[in-house]
């Protein structure tokens, strides 16, 4: 059992077709809006149906925020490795700290060599990407004193001069499989991002085996490894294979994943919108739940090796029994609700803010576990995604205002967002997480509202404000929509596109306060379902 105890993050592996060359930019996009964390393409420079990898994450980092971005993996073979670390290092600093490198030693080589690339023997191949790592990492250190010098069989560097450095840490990502590649990335690289697809059983453990024996002989801990994944897999309504059933199935998986393997990064193969959607709002919320909940109550002396990469329990090498868990002390909550600012921006009130009713008071002798304030705290990562999505909607006017989108973009992106697509009849919190958590039961008690009142009748006031309050915010999203469709035929018709925004602005913000305010410390107390 390997641990490494990285935190989790999610993206999503997208192909960079050109028959449509607007698409992979959308996906990209799309998978921001949702809440992935990375976006990655293929690097295949001799396919005439792809668009230029590296070319492609330059436009999508112009056109996107938040994402980290990289090739998945880049083709060394066609990237000389001093100009590849100028490109990355640039692109770094122009995204503000948004590139990751991902490195493979080259495949399908008849074609690399139709193309001008050197064909080489897979001990040829490691040989050479260990030279251009050197070099790489060399051309970053703009600390080191003289050129670069990298006498290589494969690729030199004779007195280049250094620089620039990243705006961050770039990580350097191995796609290995073989033992040279994965003994190499324990003593060179910072990641290793293999494919599932590719893999046999075993392969992940004895994957990671290698990489830890050497990191730890090249003087590394093999936590400084962090251990990626892309997946495939389908989404149904019953369970019929590995990865291929409903979302709370591929969050086990996932969270087994992490937990027996070490995986902290799940990259999902897919260009279907539905599936990054699914796999951002549902899977990866449940995934990081149930595997923080493990964390949390480690067996007794173990969590501290696992995290620095010591030997595993004796019970997961197949000794003694491990200590039994102890559960951590439960504590007071400690989830804070996002307060309301008070700020307004319009001058129309959907609703009358005093008439809010209240729910119940806290028991202040209450306590709360850490699986239980983990499910409040997810809550309010749900509205954090919804605030995010709000700033992007505020962006995406003024760009329409400035003359550098179209309406018809801006509508795109904006039909694409989680809050357009939840329709707000069941809250968001149950949209994305009910339907994880809850396994047996039917579709109405998986949804969030029903269970607290039936769990505690004093919340029914509030829960039904909440409902209502849902539907209303649906209408004030299809004002939006009505404004933006306005604009074209209207020559002020950015003084009501503002105003519909603003409003919108007004009653989510609030809305969103108001729901933490009287469901954090319930969720906590009564569970999701």
């Amino acid at each position: 059992m390997s641990d490494y105890g990285h935190p989790l993050t999610f993206g999503s592996f997208l192909t960079p077709g050109n028959a449509d060359p607007t698409r992979p930019v959308e996906l990209a996009m799309l998978s921001e809006q949702v809440g992935l964390d990375l976006v990655t393409f293929q690097d295949h420079p001799y396919q005439p149906a792809f668009l230029d990898t590296w070319t492609l994450l330059s436009f999508v980092a112009a056109r996107t925020e938040r994402v980290r971005l990289s090739a998945n993996v880049t083709n060394l073979p066609l990237r000389p490795p001093a100009v590849l670390a100028r490109s990355v290092a640039s692109l770094d600093l122009l995204s503000g700290g948004r590139m990751e490198l991902g490195l493979g030693a080259g495949a399908f080589w008849d074609a690399i060599e139709a193309m001008g690339g050197r064909r080489l023997s897979p001990g040829q191949g490691v040989r050479a990407l260990e030279e251009a790592i050197e070099i790489i990492r060399q051309i970053w250190d703009v600390d080191a004193r003289g050129g670069v010098r990298v006498e290589g069989e494969f690729h030199r560097a004779v007195g280049a001069k250094r620089g620039p450095a990243p705006a961050h840490d770039v990580g350097i990502w191995l796609g290995a499989y073989k033992p040279r590649m994965l003994a190499l990335t324990g003593r060179r690289a910072d990641g290793w991002l293999p494919s599932l697809a590719y893999l046999q059983p075993g392969d992940l453990a004895r994957g990671n085996a290698i990489i830890d024996e050497a990191a730890a002989e090249a003087g590394r801990s093999p936590a400084d490894v962090r251990r990626l994944l892309n997946i495939n897999g389908r989404f149904a309504a019953t369970g019929r294979g590995p990865l291929h059933g409903p979302t709370e199935q591929w969050a086990e998986e996932l969270a087994d994943l992490a937990l027996t393997e070490g995986i902290s990064t799940f990259i999902l193969g897919s260009d279907d919108p539905d599936d990054l959607r699914r796999f951002a709002a549902e899977v990866a919320p449940a995934t990081r739940e149930l595997v923080a909940a493990e964390r949390a109550t480690p067996p007794s002396g173990t969590a501290t090796a696992q995290a620095s990469g010591a030997p595993p329990r004796a019970s997961d090498a197949g000794g003694t029994p491990a200590a039994t868990p102890t559960r951590v002390a439960a504590s007071a909550l400690a989830v804070v609700p996002t307060p309301d600012d008070g700020v307004r921006r319009s001058d129309v009130r959907v609703w009358d803010e005093a008439a809010r009713p209240t729910g119940p008071a806290p028991d202040p002798q209450r306590t709360y576990t850490a699986h239980e304030q983990a499910g409040a705290q997810h809550l309010i990562d749900v509205h954090d995604g919804l605030r995010a999505e709000l700033a992007q909607i505020h962006d995406l006017i003024e760009q329409v205002a400035a003359g550098l989108i179209d309406v018809g973009t801006a509508r795109s992106h904006i039909n694409t967002m989680t809050m357009r697509q939840n329709k707000w009849t069941l809250g968001t919190y149950c949209e994305s997480y009910c339907r994880i958590v809850t396994t047996h039961h039917t579709i109405e008690d998986r949804s969030l509202f029903p269970h607290l009142r039936r769990a505690d009748p004093r919340l029914k006031p509030v829960i039904d404000r909440l409902e209502e309050e849902h539907h209303a915010i649906h209408d004030v999203l299809e004002g939006v929509d009505r404004a933006l469709v306005a604009f074209v035929a209207t020559p002020d018709g950015m003084a009501e596109l503002r105003a519909a925004v603003d409003l919108l602005s007004d009653t989510l913000l609030s809305h969103l306060s108001y729901e933490e305010r009287e469901l954090v410390e319930p969720i906590a107390r009564l569970g999701a379902h």
